[in-house]
């Protein structure tokens, strides 16, 4: 029921706000408040329920008015020192030493967020205080601007002049990545008169022409309570939380005053006719540059209601979403490329749209990709969709909306409420309404119901009839990445040629300054201004989540009596040290075969509305990890992970043993896709996650269980897939064979287990049909596997497209003689968000800098993320051992360093997150017992920690390893900076 208050109440006016209107939203069992604040007229939409995990945030509108990347390098700005604080970086300071267990801060298209969580109320308050001075009251320095955005980079005036900046080499990285070029040039092409025509993140050709005194200015007209949106999320004591916002407002109101909203911004007009255009890519010589993308894309009016949005979201679930669409199978089966891009039905902006096409087409077949895309569209019009493919897309939405899992924002449930409320509240809309989906998702089933074909009618009214459509074609262009340098060393070359002597000694000057700030360490007064967690608030038991392990039909599981609201999710494991060596690379392309390529009785289609139906999805998922006992093999596991309602448990069982059973492996040209698929999907995130492959190519140098990952998800995956698909060519029975051996070899109760996450209620109930599908299994001898471990290079090279690097180092300091405790992993945390951050990110210009230690394995991993240097990142890590060594911390600074150990110990997850990371730690070796151990070590952290930590580094240096993907000159100039034949290279993408 919805309440509406015209007048505020006595709690709305000490409160300073007045309650707009009121709803409980049983589906998503919370209670929204929309509140507008008396003094500002800021806008507040407060989310309470019984989740721990308490959110805050704050949203601007910030369409971009150029593409030089302002309003995102404004959101790394203001997180630069505040009036209250003024440290150099306080939220680095505050991921640092906060229980948080989400902070960070987005750039989108029109809109800029500050979000924070925490389980901890006064560490929730510290954070949203932080975060509120931050965006408020930045102090907005000149340096902050050089070293966050764009600089001059001249350290002598002999040197050449260059360019620094970290959201200047971060985009570097990103439109390196042709996945995230094609999207980001979306915009410019297909709203081509609105602000959406600009590139919010930044087009690093053009982001020197911005100046800090235009930073300044937007900061000015867009950071004000007037242009603001306040969310809450919770078990919040609101009216608490509502008189500290009123208190901070009413202080802005009185210095400042409340300020005027952003312009909402315009729609585009529609096109008179389709149109297309062709953009280059950074790509190789090789293979890959003969290859290139489609996206054809629609822009649409806006969403007419909640009826209207929830319309477009099943119809295109039921085009492109799954396996059984038609439009995703007319794509795949035409062979016109190796994947289907990830489909788009919203943009995120106030206009939504709809895209889909291919990667990896050969650029000869370019124009053929539209044609299909328009000619399936037009068969589905005339013809109809599918009823089967039709329910199932509408089960699927419904269940993703009622099960709210945050997706990419692990178990950040209000993060996900909050994206969802915001892409109608920023525009003016009613947040609630965008939220309260549970009544509009009645009236389209009544509205399908009475007429079977409103879909397919809206299918012809916003595509087929619809010409405002844009086919963008990415084009490879092996010489791109060489021009651009070229254009900005001429660039660079015309400004220096225009210098004076003094204007260089400037620049000199600067760039030392800038140094000099950076490296400078903050006042101990400006530390103390930072609001922090004292040691007798933290907790001293590490939580744990309640296990309890069965045998059912022979099978040992695993249930995790945790509260779900209605869903079992179910994860069935194969245990592939059963495996022989040979065939380890085909567990991953199994597991999307039993998805993928149907059953004896049913097609691919049939199983896949089968599944989207009566469950809510089934998805593979590897883990392979060492084991807490050092003689002991890690697990490495492939598992069926699947959920459903509970009245569907039945459903998702028999479906499950329908793939296993009767899965169909004959189909070669059904394989061909999923490897090639497979293979593009690889390729794509190279670049845009290159510090991941770094991190475990590195651990496979070391360790078994990181060894067969890397056999089945990294880079040795890349090389096999790449073989895999000439060998489907030339032998296929042979692959048949193997995949075929794989399922011999799995499709064994006796190398099985299943974990189950769902109240103990239901647990009860399911059991009995657990039993049952495990007894229809067959259940076999068998014996574990020996696996050798190929020996890598040392030192390895990877070349790749681009203009940045990611450089990794690692080493194993329990072979330095250091021991295991929960010192280290606070000890590692600690080091790359004070050293790292600072010397690589900082004062290097890269992106991030992650470091972590494997606690099992003792597995040291240094990386960087998009970063434009090379030796000097390699010298950073040379010298991590000496700062530990030096270091000298004070209490407050020792804090830090427990809080940021502790966080990572404590993560929020939802239930089914929280039950698989639990058998996972089971299948290691880990128990609770260990866990609370290390939490007492942690808390009785001392400094001494610190200097042995260090002094492992650098024993471990002696015979570290390196991995770096880069590109070809940079990788050459090391090797030759080393005398030649020091690393070995090879050509990656």
């Amino acid at each position: 029921m919805t309440t509406t208050t015209p007048a505020a109440s006595g709690t709305d006016t000490e409160t300073g706000f007045t309650l707009v209107r009121e709803e409980h939203l049983p589906e998503l069992n919370l209670d929204a408040h929309l509140y507008r604040h008396q003094a500002t007229g800021a806008e507040l939409l407060a989310l309470i329920n019984d989740d721990r995990n308490k959110t805050f945030g704050v949203t601007f509108r910030t369409l971009p008015e150029d593409s030089t990347g302002l309003p995102h390098i404004l959101e790394h700005s203001v997180l630069g020192g505040s009036e209250k604080y003024p440290v150099k970086e306080p939220f680095l300071q505050m991921v640092k030493g906060s229980l948080a267990t989400f902070i960070n801060a987005w750039t989108g298209a029109d809109m800029t967020s500050y979000p924070v969580a925490s389980k901890n109320l006064q560490d929730f308050y510290n954070l949203m205080e932080v975060y509120l001075d931050a965006a408020f009251h930045p102090i907005l320095a000149r340096h902050t601007f050089d070293q966050e955005g764009w600089h001059f980079e001249l350290e002598d005036e002999e040197d050449e002049l260059g360019y620094r900046g970290i959201v200047f080499n971060e985009m570097k990285g990103a439109l390196s990545s042709p996945d995230m070029l094609i999207y980001a040039e979306l915009g410019r092409h297909l709203f081509p008169d609105t602000g959406y025509r600009h590139f919010s993140g930044g087009d690093p050709s053009v982001m020197p022409d911005l100046t800090y005194e235009q930073l300044v200015d937007f900061h000015a007209r867009h950071y004000n309570p007037a242009n603001a949106r306040f969310f809450l999320y919770g078990d919040l004591p609101l009216e608490e939380v509502l008189e500290r916002l009123d208190d901070f407002l009413d202080d802005y109101e009185a210095r400042k005053g409340a300020g005027e909203p952003a312009p909402v911004p315009e729609l585009q007009s529609p096109f008179g006719e389709p149109r297309t255009v062709s953009v280059p890519y950074q790509a190789t010589e090789n293979g890959q540059g003969k290859k290139g993308y489609v996206l054809t894309s629609w822009a649409l009016p806006e969403d007419a209601s909640e009826v209207d949005t929830l319309t477009r979201l099943v119809l295109f679930e039921a085009l492109v979403g799954s396996q059984a669409s038609p439009l995703r199978r007319a794509l795949l089966d035409s062979g016109l490329g190796e994947d289907v891009l990830d489909p788009l039905s919203w943009l995120g902006v106030r206009q939504p749209a709809f895209a889909t096409g291919l990667r990896g087409v050969p650029v000869e077949r370019l124009d053929e990709v539209e044609t299909l895309v328009v000619e399936t569209l037009r068969e589905l019009g005339e013809e109809g969709l599918d009823p089967a493919t039709v329910d199932a897309a509408l089960n699927t939405v419904e269940f993703r909306l009622r099960e709210n899992n945050a997706g990419g924002f692990g178990a950040q449930q209000g993060l996900t409420l909050m994206v969802r409320a915001m892409n109608r509240w920023i525009y003016g809309g009613d947040p609630i309404e965008r939220l309260a989906f549970a009544e509009p998702l009645e009236q389209l089933k009544a509205q399908m119901e009475a007429d079977p074909d409103l879909l397919t009618r809206r299918l012809r009214t916003l595509l087929l009839d619809n010409p405002h459509r844009l086919t963008m074609k990415l084009e490879p262009d092996p010489a791109l990445g060489g021009r651009l340098q070229a254009e900005e060393a001429k660039r660079l070359q015309e400004i220096d040629a225009e210098l004076s002597p003094a204007q260089r000694q400037e620049i000199v000057e600067n760039t030392r300054k800038l140094k000099e700030l950076q490296a400078r360490p903050d006042a101990p007064e400006a530390l103390e201004t930072l609001p922090m967690l004292d040691r007798e608030d933290l907790e001293r038991e590490q939580p744990t989540t309640p296990r309890a392990e069965h045998e059912v039909a022979g099978v040992r599981a695993f249930h995790h009596p945790l509260p779900t609201n209605g869903i079992l999710y179910l994860d069935l494991g194969f245990n592939l040290r059963t495996l022989p060596q040979e065939l380890l690379p085909y567990a991953a392309l199994f597991a999307e075969a039993l998805l993928k390529m149907g059953t004896e009785s049913e097609d691919v289609v049939a199983i896949t509305q089968r599944i989207g139906a009566q469950t809510g999805g089934i998805r593979p998922a590897l883990v392979a990890t060492p084991h807490a006992d050092a003689d002991s093999a890690g697990p490495v596991y492939l598992f069926l992970r699947g959920k459903a309602t509970l009245d569907n448990a039945d459903n998702l069982l028999d479906i499950l043993s329908d793939l296993l059973l009767g899965v169909n492996l004959n189909d070669k040209e059904r394989f061909l896709q999923i490897v090639r698929a497979e293979k593009a999907q690889l390729e794509a995130s190279l670049i845009p996650q290159g510090y991941r492959f770094v991190m475990g190519r590195l651990r496979a140098h070391f360790e078994e269980a990181a060894w067969a990952n890397e056999q089945m998800t990294g880079i040795a995956y890349l090389t096999f897939l790449r073989e895999l698909e000439e060998n489907i060519a030339d032998d296929w029975e042979s692959v048949r064979t193997r995949l075929e051996g794989v399922r011999y070899h799995l499709l064994n109760r006796n190398v099985m287990l299943v974990n189950i996450t769902v109240d103990a209620e239901a647990w009860e109930a399911a059991r009995a049909e657990l039993g049952d599908f495990l007894e229809a299994l067959p259940a076999t001898d068998f014996k574990p596997q020996a696996w050798t471990m190929a020996e890598l290079p040392r030192r390895e090279g990877f070349i790749i497209p681009g203009q940045v690097n990611y450089v990794g180092k690692a080493g194993d300091l329990y072979a330095s003689g250091y021991e295991r405790s929960g010192a280290g992993g606070a000890v590692s945390r600690y080091l790359a968000r004070t050293w790292l951050w600072e010397k690589i990110r900082a004062e290097g210009g890269a992106y991030g800098a992650p470091a972590a230690l494997e606690p099992r394995s003792g597995i040291f991993t240094f990386a960087s993320y998009r970063d434009p240097n090379l030796e000097r990142t390699l010298d950073v890590y040379e010298r991590s051992g000496q700062y530990l060594r030096d270091l000298e911390l004070d209490e407050d600074e020792l804090t830090r360093a427990i809080l940021g150990g502790l966080n990572a110990m404590d993560p929020a997850q939802q239930p089914d997150a929280e039950g698989f990371s639990s058998l996972t730690r089971a299948l290691a070796g880990e128990s609770d017992a260990l866990r609370q151990q290390e939490r007492d070590e942690l808390l009785e952290l001392r400094r001494d920690a610190f200097p042995v930590f260090g002094q492992a580094l650098d024993e471990m240096d002696e015979a570290a390893h390196l991995v770096i993907l880069a590109p070809g000159e940079n990788l050459h100039r090391l090797d030759e900076a080393h005398g030649g034949d020091w690393i070995e290279i090879r050509r990656l993408v």
